[in-house]
């Protein structure tokens, strides 16, 4: 009763206010179209901040919001899953936009701006470690574009370990204050027109479409402020005092220390599965479509680096690119980034897989190799890292809430149940699918998962 009346002082006019729990019952029961999150959160006496939500009476449409049974979760509920009690890292904890707008705006045009909050602090960042100039040094700078991932596939571009940026310590303490830079408003509407064009080339399948992109998103900046949650240099994080950024460049193999490097693994998390056709790519090979012919293996992912990249590259995206690099050394950086995390999303390619399962053994092994020299370099530890952080956040559904799994399995089941029932997969989902997930469970996730507390990082 107290609470419902504290929460009745904080409230607006004509509007009903909801609790967590309330919230929570309705996602549980499908519902999830009926409440929006408040940009803020309130302060409750003798309970401290509390997150609370607006119950929607109208649909995008005009009309009453309907029951969903495949819209069970919000995306912040996904998030929030992954450390109790931390409400701080939602899909709306952060954003800007006006909370009274959200009626009228479609689920996919939320996780746009939803993402381009995201971005935008590392972007911030970039420009930040660079002395917060946005004009590009190197003029020939647009005739290396131009050159850059024209060769045959996207897949030989591949390389086992990637050279990071290194920053000294002197450096890193003089390193300019992110939140100080503005990147322009120019940068923004295009990083927003970009990303609204990602969105829309992703395939309307239950799973691999563009919620889960985001999902995936928010569970890599998840786990990279587990990283990087250092000060409020960095994009990702909320101040502390305890820890400078100087401290954890070498726990992190580097990855702290280079913002661009947050960058490309978010940007990577958001483009992923662009244009992903709900078919996984044997089947795309069996079939022998125009994307196997040209890729031959890793169609999907190939595919998507090709169109993501294609499409930041044109004239409309100049002062967002502007932002991301400076020079024709980060420019390759970004791009190698960019396609070894993506290609890190390929777990099925027996090739790829043996070639990181040897990395890791010999890089985080107890006891050293021949080969210890070159693959223990932070180098590979930090190349090593990004891929499974990726990949835990692919399938980080399954290391969520019940609720959360459970409602992704479902998509995931009903993607591979329609390529069944289309011709396109050899069996029936429906006859193995228990087992088969707890196979994935006991050969994929739980190794993975391990491997993620044993590289020390997080």
């Amino acid at each position: 009763m107290n609470t419902a009346a504290r929460m009745e002082s904080t409230s607006a006019r004509s509007r009903i206010q909801v609790s967590q729990v309330t919230a929570e019952l309705l996602l549980a029961s499908g519902y999830s179209a009926w409440i929006a999150p408040r940009n803020n959160k309130i302060l409750v006496k003798g309970k401290g901040e509390m997150q609370t939500y607006w119950l929607t009476t109208k649909a995008a449409n005009g009309s009453k919001p309907s029951k969903s049974k495949s819209d069970m979760t919000t995306l912040e509920e996904t998030v929030e899953s992954t450390e109790h009690g931390d409400h701080s890292s939602g899909l709306y904890a952060d954003d800007n936009f006006d909370q009274g707008d959200t009626d009228v705006m479609t689920k996919t045009e939320r996780l746009v701006e939803w993402n381009v909050e995201v971005l935008t602090p590392l972007l911030q960042q970039i420009v930040a470690s660079r002395g917060g100039d946005v004009v590009p040094k190197d003029p020939s700078l647009p005739q290396k574009e131009a050159t850059i991932g024209t060769g045959e596939t996207v897949l030989e571009e591949f390389v086992p370990i990637i050279q990071l940026k290194r920053f000294d310590a002197t450096e890193l303490s003089k390193r300019h204050k992110a939140a100080s830079i503005d990147i322009g408003e120019e940068a923004k509407t295009q990083l927003r027109n970009y990303l609204a064009n990602v969105a829309s080339m992703y395939q309307d399948n239950p799973f691999h479409n563009f919620e889960h992109a985001s999902h995936v998103t928010a569970s890599v900046k998840k786990l990279l402020t587990r990283i990087v949650n250092v000060d409020d240099g960095n994009g990702l994080s909320t101040p502390s005092d305890k820890i400078d950024l100087v401290d954890m460049a070498g726990h992190s193999y580097g990855i702290t220390s280079d913002p661009l490097t947050q960058f490309s693994v978010v940007f990577s998390a958001i483009i992923h599965d662009m244009d992903h056709p709900g078919v996984p790519n044997v089947q795309l090979v069996k079939e022998n479509t125009r994307n196997a012919q040209i890729f031959k293996k890793s169609v999907a992912e190939q595919n998507s680096v090709e169109l993501a990249w294609s499409m930041l590259m044109s004239e409309e995206y100049g002062a967002l690119r502007a932002c991301i690099y400076h020079t024709e050394a980060d420019l390759r950086r970004f791009r190698q980034l960019v396609v070894n995390t993506v290609m890190a999303t390929d777990i099925v390619d027996k090739e790829l897989q043996a070639l990181r399962k040897a990395r890791w053994e010999t890089a985080f092994a107890k006891t050293p190799t021949q080969d210890a020299s070159l693959s223990t370099s932070d180098d590979c530890k930090a190349t090593i890292v990004i891929e499974h952080l990726i990949q835990a956040s692919d399938v980080s559904h399954t290391m969520q809430h019940w609720q959360i799994y459970k409602s992704w399995n479902e998509k995931f089941f009903m993607e591979c149940y329609a390529a069944y029932k289309a011709g396109r997969a050899d069996s029936d989902p429906s006859e193995n699918w228990y087992k088969g997930e707890i196979g994935f469970f006991d050969f994929y996730v739980i190794p993975l998962a391990k491997k993620l507390d044993n590289c020390g990082v997080f």
